[in-house]
């Protein structure tokens, strides 16, 4: 029962960083964190959630080019720095502790590591390759190049199939990541209809403040082209 308890008050904290994101998508202004977040009474919780949130935390501030606020940026700099991901972690994990650090990078100048590889990927069914690129959802940004951008900009057609296939099994979650890796993949059949798509996942799902931020984010990539 307390694990349950602990993973129903961490799905919380992370849909309300999530819906912060979104209404800062939406409206402008800076997501606020305080940099007390992470050593305070809570500090394991908000911690959590910043790790589950990732590099997305900074989204809005990534598409805008705008810098976050000091205690937000302090709060993120300190989840990145305090939990490294572990040497047995799934390359899922150590791609998006690789994404925080690059985003980190951008705004603090701090240590940009070397590029984990993604061999895994190119490997992948198409099934599973739509289920970890909805997963590295952080990683899909206008103007940015990486091992995971790379593999899904080989494979398209695989992305838009996962995509339909997140649709029929109600996966909005996963549907919206892959919707938002199709925005800026060339090569994506016309007969998808990806943005009537977007608009039936954000109809069914979007009341998920995670599946929401996915869709804010695909459209602010849709309509903004290449801000980075």
């Amino acid at each position: 029962m307390e694990q349950s308890g602990t993973s129903a008050l961490l799905q919380g904290a992370v849909q309300d960083l999530s819906s912060d994101v979104v209404s800062v998508l939406r409206g402008g202004g800076h997501v606020q964190l305080s940099g007390g977040a992470v050593d305070g009474p809570e500090a394991g919780l908000a911690a959590a959630a910043v790790r589950v949130l990732g590099a997305d935390l900074l989204l809005p501030h990534v598409l805008t080019r705008t810098p976050p606020l000091p205690d937000t940026l302090d709060a993120f700099r300190r989840t990145v720095e305090a939990f490294p991901p572990r040497s047995d972690a799934a390359p899922a994990v150590v791609w998006s502790h690789w994404a925080m650090r690059r985003t980190l990078h951008r705004f603090d100048q701090g240590e940009q590591r070397t590029e984990p590889g993604a061999d895994w990927l190119g490997a992948a069914t198409w099934q599973s390759l739509t289920h970890q690129l909805a997963v590295l959802a952080p990683l899909a940004l206008p103007g940015e190049d990486c091992a995971v951008t790379r593999a899904a900009q080989h494979r398209p057609v695989d992305v838009a199939r996962g995509f339909v296939r997140a649709v029929r099994r109600r996966d909005w979650l996963q549907a919206a990541g892959a919707g938002r890796w199709l925005t800026l993949l060339d090569g994506v059949p016309d007969t998808l209809g990806l943005e009537s798509g977007l608009d039936f996942v954000e109809l069914m799902g979007g009341s998920d403040p995670r599946v929401a931020l996915q869709l804010e984010a695909a459209r602010a990539m849709r309509w903004s082209g290449a801000l980075v």
